[in-house]
């Protein structure tokens, strides 16, 4: 393992001024540290920094720039205490990384806010130090730039002064370095308080309305209130300000004291905005602020315990959003996102464990898995909560907090304090989740007149196993099965009796909070299936769930999984819906487009979607249920692949009476409708309108529904102009680049041209958003839709030769064998999937 910088030098504080240039794009600073040198011979972090002087304790001494490992050699007299000070110049870039400009237009006119985003290693690039979550140090920041009288700055900690020019901001906490963040430009703003006196803000450009900014504020507010009485330990700091970023390459990042997010993820229309985006933007915010506690008030030691941070915040989003909109049921929305992304992914072979190994800095953006590092890892701690109830877990994390705030821990840390609070030992029950890859397949059968429970690692395709045992939460409906089954197989005794006893069919992990399945053999299942209508919603989803991912792993066949869809068709509940949309979406890989197989599925969509149509319509009705809500995105979504007549001529006349303002189509039905008139009244002139609206477009939702509809397009001619749009920033921002991408890609007509795009230009990418935590997903959206042996073997052909560049390694292996799989199981399953589809239709 490399040697960290903080065993040589452990900074204890920070002078940082850095005067930014935005008109010639130039930063130069000048950052002093106080520290203990344990060694004589000391490194700081640097990257794309020219450092022009260094001095300890007011002496210049001899120093050497590492670019290959982003760091500065420095060779001091002694160790010991000293002070260090580095003055140096930098670009200010626009990858989005580091101290960087986001562009955006008011009026027509083009204008730039200056933004930070340093995790995981991008401090590195704005000024000097060691640039490692354990060496916390507090800090003083001092700003120059170029300042107009409209401009407005903010920073982690308040401002105290502002002299010739340089505007000082008070001493933060003792923080990591990737935790500092500041902006400035010409913004707006909210503000009001906690019932605790902190100060809560939202800011945002000025293209946006001011109303845009409430929702925020009064859902950062009232979370900040939730986790000062969930976590009985107080936020530590003045204010905690929320900051919309025109240009921002993640969801949104935790920066102590200021919350940078895209503005997607933050800003919100009250007047016209879909439930499921409040839920969206709440659940990030959240999200965000508990990490001020669990990540800024106490950080992982090293990025290998990155979980600790991310998998909390995941699940304290659904916690916190919970008791604040308990009418929103949002652990439901946990159950349809989260979950079957953590199933999915964590089933593939080579996948990485929730805590992983890592050292270099290209690799330490690859851990941050969704799936895995905040999915998966949410459910471990979902696992451990129920286990311990809210009184022992809120007992175990106040302890945490005391031991550790403003130091760093790693999970071990965690599991102990959790463990004391419950008498559980935490720490064996979660180690066998936490270090291993993927999950296990609890298989419950009747042998010989005995029930019997056995466990195996789930794999979907090829995958070695290698004997791996968890200690599963087993979460039974009977009293016989143990809380947690340790063992490869366990017999919980004479079946006949335990059914009379219970009077009812045995299930496991009830409520699906544990990470695993069932495979339940087909006397438990018929028996399960015969009164299946009765079963709770989260119940029916995990029975489709469970099949659906066997049928993944040619367990059982997709189907087996038809009937399953047919039987819950009109149910309405929106979890159970998801849960058919999402199985319904993978039968569409078993039919070629435009084929007489595709026309029978088209026709089985409608079987499954047309009395929802018909009960739901397009748009909300005074006083319906979340449920209706929430559930008519995925029937006007099952509506246009089934062609509906009725959907396309309601959608078309709605669109017709707000053609002269987009923006004032309903956001329930809005994507809907746009991607109807796409699809079948696409004409030249109608893509020219929809590229001025988005241009024009500051709602972020009604930016988004633009963005999934023209690329829908039958048009070739609209395809391309799409493609030949990719490199304009001032239409596609790099940030929503992706998306853009992967709605062509996905559209068999744009299938072909995307693909070539992408191979044509991965140079130009890899320039543009290559230093982007995100950058991987562009291999993720191509194996999300490859489906046939020749993409296979040109994705191969392209991606294998890039095995070997940092940060991408792990994610081509894993998605050569997620096409692998899937190519190898239509082969096998199509004929017979194909065949129910068509039996099922009446």
């Amino acid at each position: 393992m490399a040697k960290h910088l903080y065993e040589m030098f452990q900074p204890s504080h920070y002078d940082l001024f850095i005067a930014i240039d935005r008109a010639k794009k130039t930063i130069t600073g000048t950052t002093t540290i106080k520290g203990q040198a344990l060694e004589s011979t000391i490194g700081l972090n640097q990257k794309y920094l020219s450092v022009s002087a260094v001095k300890a304790d007011g002496q210049a001494v001899p120093f050497t720039v590492d670019d290959a490992n982003e760091k500065i050699d420095i060779t001091l007299a002694k160790p010991g205490e000293t002070t260090i000070t580095v003055d140096y110049s930098a670009p200010l870039t626009d990858t989005m990384m580091g101290i960087y400009p986001s562009y955006y237009t008011v009026d027509g006119e083009k204008k730039e806010l200056i933004g930070t985003q340093f995790e995981s290693t991008a401090a590195r690039q704005a000024f000097p130090g060691v640039d490692e979550p354990e060496a916390k140090a507090t800090f003083d920041v001092a700003i120059k730039f170029d300042e107009k009288p409209e401009d407005t700055i903010i920073a982690n900690m308040p401002e105290t002064k502002v002299e010739n020019g340089v505007h000082y901001f008070a001493t933060t906490m003792r923080m990591s370095t990737y935790l500092i963040a500041f902006a400035f430009g010409d913004m707006q703003k909210k503000l009001t308080k906690t019932k605790s006196g902190v100060e809560i803000g939202v800011f945002a450009t000025k293209a946006h309305q001011a109303k845009e900014l409430d929702f925020a504020l009064d859902i950062a507010k009232r979370a900040i209130e939730f986790y000062e009485d969930f976590y009985q330990t107080p936020y530590p700091l003045p204010h905690s300000y929320q900051l919309g970023l025109p240009d921002f390459s993640a969801g949104a990042m935790e920066n102590w004291g200021l919350v940078t997010y895209r503005e997607a993820a933050i800003l919100i229309d009250p007047d016209n905005t879909a439930l499921s985006v409040k839920q969206y933007v709440a659940t990030v915010i959240t999200h965000e602020l508990a990490h001020q506690w669990f990540g800024d008030l106490v950080t992982m030691k090293w990025w290998d315990d990155l979980w600790l941070n991310e998998s909390f915040a995941n699940m304290m989003e659904y916690l916190s959003v919970d008791a604040l909109q308990p009418d929103w049921r949002i652990w439901e929305l946990y159950q349809v996102s989260e979950v079957p992304a953590a199933l999915q992914r964590d089933a593939t072979d080579g996948v990485q464990s929730v805590h992983v190994a890592v050292e270099d800095p290209a690799d330490i953006d690859s851990v941050f898995d969704g799936a895995i590092v905040y999915a998966k890892g949410s459910r471990m701690l979902v696992m451990v909560r129920a286990l311990l109830g809210d009184d022992k877990l809120r007992k175990g994390l106040k302890a945490y907090f005391d031991a550790h705030k403003f130091g760093n821990a790693k999970g071990a840390d965690l599991w102990q304090a959790l463990g004391d609070a419950s008498g559980l030992d935490v720490g064996a029950i979660m180690n066998s989740w936490l270090e291993q890859p993927g999950y296990p397949l609890v298989s419950a059968k009747v042998v010989d007149g005995k029930l019997t429970l056995s466990q195996q690692q789930f794999f979907i395709g090829a995958g070695k196993d290698v004997g791996r045992q968890w200690q599963i939460p087993l979460e039974s409906n009977y009293s016989a099965a143990p809380q947690i089954m340790k063992d490869k197989e366990i017999v919980l005794g004479d079946y006949a009796e335990l059914r009379a006893q219970a009077g009812k069919p045995i299930r496991l992990n009830v409520g699906n909070n544990s990470h695993f399945i069932v495979k339940y053999d087909d006397q438990l299942m018929a028996d399960i299936l015969k009164d299946a209508d009765q079963l709770d919603p989260i119940a029916q989803l995990q029975l489709i769930q469970d099949t659906r991912l066997q049928a993944e792993a040619g367990l059982t066949t997709y189907a087996a999984v038809v009937p399953l869809l047919v039987r819950f068709k009109d149910s309405s509940s929106h979890i159970v819906n998801t849960a058919i949309y999402q199985a319904a979406q993978q039968l569409r890989k078993f039919v070629d487009p435009d084929s007489p197989e595709e026309k029978t599925l088209k026709a089985f969509y409608s079987e499954l979607s047309a009395k929802q149509f018909a009960r739901l319509g397009l748009t909300e009705k005074v006083g319906e249920s979340t449920d209706d809500q929430l559930t008519r995105n995925w029937i006007l979504g099952a509506a246009a692949y089934a062609e509906n007549p009725d959907a396309i001529a309601q959608e078309h006349a709605l669109f017709q009476q707000h053609a002269d303002d987009l923006a004032s189509l309903p956001a329930v039905a809005r994507p809907a409708v746009l991607v109807n008139e796409t699809r079948h009244f696409s004409t030249a002139r109608l893509a020219d309108q929809l590229f001025a609206a988005y241009r024009q477009a500051t709602d972020p939702s009604a930016k988004s529904a633009l963005a999934n509809a023209l690329p829908a397009s039958d048009d070739e001619a609209v395809l391309k102009q799409i493609i030949a749009t990719y490199k304009d920033p001032d239409t596609i921002k790099p940030q929503d680049l992706r998306s853009w991408f992967r709605g062509v890609l996905a559209n068999p007509k744009g299938e072909q041209l995307a693909w070539d795009w992408l191979r044509d230009n991965w140079g130009w990418l890899n320039e543009t958003v290559g230093g982007d935590m995100e950058f991987t997903t562009y291999i993720t959206v191509v194996a999300s839709v490859f489906r046939t042996q020749q993409r296979l073997d040109e994705f191969k052909a392209f991606f294998e030769p890039k095995v070997a560049v940092p940060g991408l390694g792990r994610e081509i292996k894993m998605d050569t064998s997620v096409i692998e799989s899937r190519v190898a199981l239509i082969q096998s399953q199509q004929q017979a999937v194909n065949q129910a589809v068509k039996d099922a239709i009446k």
